[in-house]
């Protein structure tokens, strides 16, 4: 099954380190992220684990709950997170599905081609409160993912869904925005009482609207 951004994401039930999730209901009003691995006690993903909690802190701020899944038991989940603590200097402070059947990573077709032994890939699935997939990244095994450019597109995400504006390139909190080309200068002095620059006719910037 393939998800394109916009669609609403499939709901599942399945164990966790923290017991049976339901993601729709796990999620309620809040923004989320769902991250993959491939299995317990791989290097590369027991770093980004231990990223992801240390960060949990500035994604509670922003009102997104996280939820890991990897294809080993709940026991062995409970295993594998005390060696997150112990190595990368944070306890596991959100569920860990254990997806032993593959269900979810079927669902959200997070499968490699290897019909032998097909393995997790590691995806990131950024879902809105609407439960629409907002962004999908799938990585490569050997490239750890980038946990404060997760947060920095979820800023982007909330920022652009509350204001007609869009983020360019190496945009980062604080900075300042793009005016949508559909805003004319006439609505744009209106919207953005501290004016904009216009670079281009189809280029105009100004600062962040919320700051």
């Amino acid at each position: 099954m393939t998800i394109r951004l916009g669609d609403k994401v499939p709901n599942f039930q399945q164990d966790s380190t923290e017991g049976e999730i339901d993601f729709y209901d796990y999620l309620g009003d809040s923004w989320g992220i769902l991250f993959s691995h491939p299995a317990d006690f791989t290097p590369v993903c027991t770093t980004e684990l231990g990223a992801a909690s240390g960060l949990k802190p500035e994604f509670d701020k922003r009102n997104v709950k996280l939820l890991g899944l990897s294809v080993d038991s709940v026991e062995k989940h409970a295993e594998w997170a005390k060696d997150i603590e112990e190595t990368q200097g944070h306890a596991l402070n959100f569920p860990l599905v254990a997806d032993t059947d593959r269900k979810v990573a079927k669902m959200y077709d997070m499968l490699d081609n290897n019909e032998q032994a097909p393995a997790t890939v590691r995806s990131v699935f950024i879902v809105d409160p609407n439960k629409a997939l907002r962004l999908s990244l799938t990585y490569p095994a050997a490239t750890g993912r980038n946990f404060a450019e997760i947060l920095r597109v979820v800023d982007a995400l909330q920022l652009t869904d509350s204001h007609k504006v869009a983020t360019p390139a190496n945009w980062r909190d604080g900075d300042d925005v793009v005016v949508l080309p559909t805003v004319s200068d006439e609505d744009a002095k209106e919207m953005f009482p501290k004016g904009f620059d216009t670079v281009r006719p189809y280029l105009r910037m100004t600062p962040q609207p919320n700051k």
